[in-house]
C-alpha cells in the first residue's frame, strides 16, 4: 500500500503539473503545486489526511515598489503580533 504523499506525487507529475516539497510541521509533508492563476497547498500527514488550500489570482505584473513595501510591511506587523487577518486594503486591488 502506498502513502498518499506519493500517490499525491504521481498524480502531480502524471498531469505535468510543477510542484515543490517543504517541511513546516512536524507531522506533515507541504506539497506547494503551481497552476495557470492558481496555487495549492497540499498538506499531507503521516496518518495519510490530506488537507488544502487554493490561491487563486489573474497573475498580472505588478511593478508598484511602495505598494509593495506597504504589503510587506503590514504582514510582517500582523505575523509579529500573531494576528491572522485579511491583507490591509491598501495590498488589494
Amino acid at each position: 500500500m502506498s502513502h498518499e504523499l506519493y500517490r499525491v506525487i504521481r498524480l502531480l507529475e502524471q498531469e505535468g503539473v510543477h510542484y515543490r516539497l517543504d517541511r513546516h510541521r512536524d507531522d506533515s509533508v507541504l506539497i506547494t503545486a503551481t497552476l495557470v492563476g492558481q496555487r495549492i497547498e497540499i498538506d499531507v500527514f503521516e496518518d495519510g489526511h490530506i488537507e488544502y488550500a487554493r490561491f487563486c489570482g489573474n497573475e498580472d505584473v505588478e511593478d508598484d515598489i511602495p505598494l509593495l513595501k506597504r504589503c510587506y510591511t503590514n504582514t510582517a506587523e500582523m505575523t509579529a503580533n500573531h494576528l491572522l487577518q485579511p491583507l490591509p486594503s491598501a495590498c488589494r486591488k
